[in-house]
């Protein structure tokens, strides 16, 4: 390195639990979780797609399904502009990107939403991207595994956001119709009408640790009911306690737990 010259951007991350300053080629090489507390840093979309399909190989799909502006919604700035900086910036697959691979050796469509595109909002792509994927399930017989990382429904599109709830939902519902199996993974964080829709609507719903879960944020509820709410309330681990989970699984173990998991269905 030049004298003078700063250490190269992203060579260095924080942890947002314990503090650590983690070398950054560590921490990915540990799933991206932090060595020394084990806290889960978000994924995007294709590293959880890379982490879970059989040798990091997978096709995507439905990526030409592409956002449009129908409210022509104008906050501080214009829905379609915001559109445009976000597909520049993460990619075209909008917050879900879905792809179809194999999970020990048995062919699978896995859809991980992308935090980094809007906060993983769920507008008119993400649920027919979804719908989609169900029904290439229901077509090929194929289990589906949606992995969620959302903050909910997308304001710029309004009501037509919310329609995705039940247009997934009713997907789904034809999937367990025909006995395919379909698991939900909930990471940190999974709020809104994703959770209140298709996030826990699995045959299994598995979480990783730590993640916060639920439909309003925990400080709404408290300002709401004016209550001091429980330690970790909406954590992973409290919702596994009161029956609203199946499972909880380290990042690490995620992938064999699906294979087992999915080996009992077929």
């Amino acid at each position: 390195m030049k004298k003078g010259q700063g250490v190269p951007r992203g060579l260095w991350i924080k942890c947002d639990s314990c503090g650590a300053i983690l070398y950054h080629k560590e921490a990915a090489d540990n799933l991206h979780v932090c060595p020394k507390c084990d806290h889960h840093f978000r994924l995007t979309a294709s590293q959880r797609l890379a982490s879970l399909f059989d040798g990091d190989r997978y096709k995507v799909l439905f990526n030409r399904v592409r956002s449009t502006d129908p409210l022509g919604f104008v906050d501080s700035k214009a829905y379609s502009d915001r559109l445009k900086t976000y597909q520049k910036r993460i990619g075209p697959q909008d917050a879900l990107l879905v792809g179809q691979g194999e999970i020990d050796r048995g062919p699978t469509v896995i859809a991980a939403m992308e935090y980094g595109f809007m906060g993983g909002s769920m507008g008119s792509v993400v649920g027919e991207k979804l719908a989609l994927a169900a029904e290439r399930c229901l077509d090929r017989r194929f289990p589906l595994v949606i992995v969620s990382c959302s903050g909910g429904a997308r304001m710029q599109e309004g009501i037509l956001s919310l329609m995705q709830m039940g247009k997934v939902s009713a997907a789904l519902a034809r999937m367990r119709e025909k006995q395919l199996p379909y698991i939900s993974v909930l990471t940190d964080p999974t709020t809104g009408g994703v959770t209140a829709s298709f996030a826990m609507l699995g045959n299994l719903n598995i979480a990783e640790p730590g993640a916060l879960i639920g439909f309003a944020g925990p400080r709404v509820i408290e300002q709401t009911i004016r209550q001091t709410l429980p330690a970790g309330f909406q954590r992973s681990e409290f919702l596994l306690e009161h029956g609203m989970l199946d499972l909880v699984v380290h990042r690490h173990e995620l992938k064999e737990t699906l294979a087992t998991c999915l080996g009992y269905f077929r």
